[in-house]
């Protein structure tokens, strides 16, 4: 039985609650959002601190039949951009993924200033927790987004949910997204 009674956070709060550990339904307390927080974002301040925590997270090792096919074949019909800071050592690592990922399948990768990112947080429900969150969008259409990464995360990890945004856009139920996606790492720089 996994815990269920965290505050309404959206799509977070969802995620968060797929994440946590079980627990016997009689040691059952309400967690609060501080709670929630400190256990699905990990503030770091340099790279090693960066790689610590990414050795601790899983990373995707299966993927379906048609996932080169779909992050190759439907690279002009999507972009991802990415929220940043000067400074941001967690924003430098998942630019770094991201780089890679468009070589590899030639998405469009941008950055957006911090009060897009704070509007399209809201947006989604999902708190700002700093720096830095990616999302893909449709090339043309800048309301619908689907968040890929908060904070860095494994390449394989951002490729994974890049392909399931670009299912989710594009009329798979959005439950089976968001269930395959509920791992994000959450390491994100400490604020300056």
């Amino acid at each position: 039985m996994r815990h269920t009674n965290l505050p309404t956070l959206g799509w977070v709060g969802f995620l968060l609650a797929a994440a946590l550990p079980a627990i016997p339904a009689a040691a059952e307390q309400p967690v609060s959002r501080e709670v929630a927080w400190h256990a699905a974002i990990h503030p770091i301040r340099t790279l090693p601190e960066t790689r610590a925590w990414l050795a601790r997270a899983p990373a995707t090792r299966d993927f379906p039949p048609d996932f080169d096919a779909v992050l190759k074949g439907q690279a002009s019909l999507y972009v991802i951009e990415m929220s940043t800071a000067p400074g941001c050592v967690a924003c430098a690592d998942l630019w770094a993924k991201l780089l890679a990922l468009r070589a590899r399948y030639g998405w469009q990768v941008l950055t957006i200033g911090a009060q897009e990112a704070m509007l399209r947080s809201g947006r989604l429900g999902l708190p700002w927790v700093g720096n830095p969150v990616a999302w893909v969008r449709p090339v043309a259409d800048a309301n619908r987004m689907v968040p890929v990464a908060i904070g860095t995360d494994h390449g394989v990890n951002i490729a994974r949910n890049s392909y399931l945004a670009a299912k989710m856009l594009t009329g798979v139920r959005v439950a089976v997204g968001v269930r395959a996606m509920s791992k994000f790492t959450g390491i994100v720089s400490l604020a300056r």
